[in-house]
């Protein structure tokens, strides 16, 4: 990163994940938070057996040294992280939580550390989902491939990562062509989609390495087949080619993002509603988000931040 980029965008931003079996990742969760909020870090790390996920932001010193930290651990040494970068601190605050599964599909025995898809580069992504013997897959769920998607993918259009299992058993049709190619944001639902597409009896099954964050800094815009921006889990809402922030803003009522056309509609109140939701809220619904923007606005007067926001 510049220097004139850190300046105009001076939160780091990283996102990583580590599936490897860590019994003792309970006693990992104090001394995280410790650092992290002793860092000037925010964000949300999760930890379980099966390892550890999340995506943090601060200053570039504080977030070197919580890598720094889990990277000391022996379970954490080849840790992977993908970085961006804010203009303001996108996380309201700093959670350490400890978990089942780190990214949760609720299927039993699908492990990823015995059984993975076969990682493709951002470079060689192209070619691979440009073959007409593969079948692409967005992992993600409806609200994050509304947003932007590569060319020609399928859209399981899932509420949650729970429903893609189901939905992979729904469609037989998944097997007329040899390969299976799949992306999500950052890699990590991948790491299980794929692993249990080998147990549904899947054999060419490919996942893009370091997902479509990693496709959009490393693959030029000319020679890219994504369209539209990257739905991400912060206050950016979303980012664009070369990881530059996106024009999306979050409806706080339903939690969708929303363009600026949309923020145009009538159906659109700040806080309140919007086109993807105003037919299923209620009046009742309406006065109270009306009142929590109510104490958001006065909150942002007073220099402040509401936790609701």
């Amino acid at each position: 990163m510049t220097d004139s980029l850190t300046h105009i965008s001076p939160f780091l931003v990283a996102a990583l994940y580590h599936f490897v079996s860590v019994p003792r990742f309970a006693g990992l969760q104090a001394p995280l938070q410790t650092l992290c909020e002793q860092n000037g870090v925010k964000g949300t790390l999760l930890l379980a057996h099966e390892g550890i996920n999340g995506t943090i932001a601060g200053p570039d010193i504080g977030i070197h040294a919580v890598l720094a930290f889990l990277r000391a651990q022996p379970e954490f040494s080849g840790l992977e992280h993908k970085e961006s970068r804010a203009s303001k601190m996108p996380f309201l605050r700093m959670k350490v939580k400890l978990k089942k599964e780190i990214v949760t599909m609720g299927v039993e025995d699908i492990d990823p550390n015995k059984v993975v898809g076969t990682y493709v580069a951002a470079k060689d992504w192209n070619a691979l989902i440009s073959d007409p013997d593969t079948i692409v897959i967005d992992t993600r769920n409806d609200y994050e491939t509304a947003i932007g998607t590569f060319r020609g993918a399928l859209d399981p259009k899932t509420k949650s990562f729970r429903e893609f299992p189901e939905w992979v058993r729904q469609n037989p049709g998944l097997h007329n062509k040899p390969k299976v190619a799949m992306y999500c944001t950052g890699g990590i639902r991948c790491e299980k989609a794929t692993a249990f597409m080998k147990a549904e009896g899947f054999d060419e099954v490919y996942h893009l390495k370091g997902g479509i964050l990693k496709y959009l800094e490393e693959v030029p815009q000319e020679e890219s087949l994504w369209d539209g921006a990257c739905f991400v889990f912060d206050e950016r809402v979303s980012v664009e080619h070369g990881l530059k922030e996106g024009e999306h803003r979050l409806c706080h009522a339903c939690r969708n993002p929303i363009t600026a056309e949309e923020m145009t509609s009538p159906l659109y109140e700040e806080g309140v509603s919007c086109s993807h939701c105003y037919d299923t809220r209620t009046e009742e619904d309406r006065l109270r988000y009306r009142q929590r923007q109510h104490q958001i606005a006065l909150a942002k007067k007073r220099g402040q931040r509401h936790i609701g926001s």
